[in-house]
């Protein structure tokens, strides 16, 4: 047999096995020399990137990638060869030459991983592909970009620990809310004790996605009533998780920003949490309502399991309290819902407001853009004309720029393997918590024990 099946058939064997809660003896090893950014070869001038998932999301990333001097998109992967075609006009419009194309079914993403050229992927498939492709990836030698979502186990969170432990193969998280321009302004802020000893925190994922859900592409900014095989984007795949689960099933835009005010994994841990739900609403008005469906259509007879609003408190070994909300089925305008509270002050981004002890009028709130504005973070006042354009913002670009000079190093990311697996299990185990009637779960150390030494590394203004 050619040695690149035998390649193919060891990374999809090694892909779908779960690997439990063992502690390999190779793994603590690569995991203690990951934890130095010392290089062990000179870093690349440029890379070569693959991409696995090319919807909406990776054709943003994509897009971002052909205005770099620094790297190549040299294959993309996808099973939507409408996405596929849309992707290829973004090459056509850079004048760049076309990536390899891997189409061929639902695992055509192990023959991209064999391509040999490539040294860094970016996976930005359907939330169920994610782990068991960034699994795939870090055994195939890869430096790897995972977007964001929740896990669906506290194995599959494991897992991707195990891997890179045994592998020594990087796993960037790609949460970019962590470089939005007033979350790490608030962040400098922190960091120069404006608010004091941290104390609570709130955040979350605040945001009517109901046109998101259901969406059959005919006018994908007004939507529809349909998902599944008849959804577009989105709609194909992410409504299906509200029909099945019930729990927070997008944390990681809120407990990222969070996890760096707090330290986490660096210094503090998240110990436990507890969830509720709201009962479910939201859809199915959406559906009885929407001028394409009606009471008589088949999605309004659907029973949707997912709660209108989550609601999750996490304790962390600092002493720090969090509330987490999950809110994407109900109108509302759009918010994150940050709060951030210290021994001298606190910052609200519903009412875009501070107060500052000794600075503000006492038990007066002032306006919080004068504070942004004067502690805006060095890396968007180094990089801010680059970012002009970006999505979200701006922010993507911040988020793009760090994975590939982080993987044109081949050092340890920002938001690591450990980062990611902390975050993502939020979801299994809100989902736990609600169905045992919101009683507390413990949160694994997926670090080991190795949170009480190691050092925060994000965004300390010289890095890039």
């Amino acid at each position: 047999m050619p040695q690149s099946l035998n390649r193919r058939k060891f990374i999809q064997t090694t892909a779908m096995a779960g690997t439990g809660l063992a502690i390999p003896t190779v793994g603590l090893k690569a995991a203690n020399e990951n934890q130095s950014n010392i290089l062990k070869s000179p870093p690349k001038t440029k890379i070569n990137l693959g991409f696995i998932g090319v919807g909406m999301r990776g054709q943003s990333h994509i897009a971002l990638a052909l205005n770099r001097e620094d790297c190549n998109v040299v294959a993309i992967n996808d099973i939507d060869d409408a996405m596929i075609e849309r992707t290829k006009q973004l090459f056509e419009k850079k004048d760049k030459p076309m990536p390899k194309i891997y189409n061929n079914g639902d695992r055509g993403y192990l023959e991209l991983l064999e391509q040999e050229d490539v040294d860094a992927v970016i996976i930005a498939s359907p939330w169920r592909w994610h782990s068991e492709q960034a699994i795939a990836a870090m055994k195939a030698g890869k430096y790897v970009g995972v977007e964001v979502c929740g896990a669906f186990s506290l194995d599959e969170c494991w897992q991707l620990v195990n891997t890179h432990e045994e592998t020594g193969s990087h796993l960037f998280f790609l949460e970019n809310v962590c470089y939005r321009r007033d979350v790490m302004a608030i962040l400098n802020m922190v960091r120069q004790n404006l608010f004091g000893e941290m104390m609570h925190l709130e955040c979350g994922y605040q945001h009517d996605l109901r046109h998101v859900k259901f969406n059959d592409g005919a006018n994908p900014y007004h939507g529809g009533v349909e998902f599944g095989e008849k959804g577009f984007s989105e709609a194909k795949w992410r409504t299906v998780h509200s029909v099945h689960r019930n729990g927070d099933l997008y944390p990681t835009h809120g407990i990222g920003p969070v996890a760096q005010y707090t330290d986490i994994n660096r210094g503090n841990r998240l110990l436990y949490l507890t969830s509720m739900a709201s009962k479910s609403r939201g859809l199915h008005n959406y559906i009885v309502d929407h001028e394409k469906g009606g009471k008589d259509h088949p999605n309004a007879k659907i029973d949707f399991k997912l709660g209108d609003k989550i609601t999750t408190m996490v304790k962390t070994s600092n002493g720090e309290s969090i509330v987490l909300h999950h809110d994407t089925n109900l109108p509302r305008p759009y918010s994150l819902g940050f709060r951030v509270q210290g021994t001298k002050g606190l910052w609200m981004v519903v009412n875009k407001s501070i107060h500052i002890e000794g600075l503000s009028p006492s038990h007066r709130w002032e306006e919080a853009q004068t504070y942004l504005d004067k502690y805006d973070h060095p890396l968007w006042k180094r990089h801010e004309q680059k970012a002009v354009g970006a999505g979200h913002g701006g922010m993507d670009y911040f988020l793009l720029h760090s994975f590939v000079e982080s993987a044109k190093q081949n050092i340890a990311p920002p938001f690591d393997v450990y980062d990611a697996a902390t975050w993502l299990s939020i979801t299994p185990l809100s989902e736990a918590s609600i169905a045992a009637g919101g009683q507390p779960m413990s949160i694994p150390d997926f670090t080991r024990g190795r949170w009480a030494f190691r050092k925060p590394n994000f965004a300390f203004g010289d890095e890039f």
